[in-house]
């Protein structure tokens, strides 16, 4: 009589590892490109990173790809952000945290999608990817400050988001981060009195 086969029990590697180790990649990526520009070599981030080449490139086999996990990487970051401001904050001041978040992110987008559009790859559906994600976002944010009557029915998100990213994108000097947010409390301060006209 035939014995059945063993199976092996070896468990295998948590996968939790390697989720970290990509994480830690893209946030060393993102450094790297903020710092030199989007002409770091993988060779510089891995070692950044402190891991190999080989667990780099098991991640991110190509250049490109590098560039696309970190730019999708900081656009899920600021998504997330915004339900955990709205659980610790006023609705109002969680809008502004995430104008704030949503500057940062500017400021690395304009290095990444240089060279996201000097890449080889099609890049069309990451970008409307991204803006989706934005979008959705940034309404759902003036959703709940309309409900906590803070602002006026009115306000549209995609105003905000139009003015904010319309100043951090045209401003190269080194002191345009603090200027972002002195605009965004201004924005915020126009808001609330607008809001408290209406009542």
């Amino acid at each position: 009589m035939a014995t059945a086969k063993k199976t092996s029990t070896t468990p295998r590697k948590p996968r939790a590892d390697a989720e970290r180790n990509r994480h830690r990649l893209a946030e060393v990526a993102k450094e790297a490109f903020a710092e030199h520009g989007g002409d770091v070599t993988l060779d510089e981030i891995a070692k950044r990173a402190g891991v190999g080449i080989g667990t780099l490139y098991r991640h991110f086999p190509t250049r490109d790809a590098m560039l696309q996990a970190v730019y999708r990487h900081e656009v899920e970051q600021l998504a997330a952000a915004a339900t955990t401001l709205l659980e610790t904050m006023k609705p109002l001041d969680a809008l502004r945290a995430w104008l704030r978040l949503f500057a940062e992110y500017i400021g690395t987008k304009k290095i990444i999608v240089q060279a996201l559009s000097a890449a080889t790859s099609d890049n069309a559906a990451l970008f409307e990817y991204s803006s989706t994600q934005i979008n959705v976002t940034a309404n759902r944010l003036i959703a709940r400050a309309i409900e906590n009557g803070d602002v006026h029915k009115d306000v549209r998100a995609l105003d905000l988001l139009y003015a904010v990213f319309g100043f951090s994108k045209a401003n190269d000097q080194t002191d345009w981060v603090p200027r972002a947010y002195r605009l965004i409390d201004i924005l915020i301060a126009g808001l609330a009195n607008v809001s408290a006209d209406a009542k």
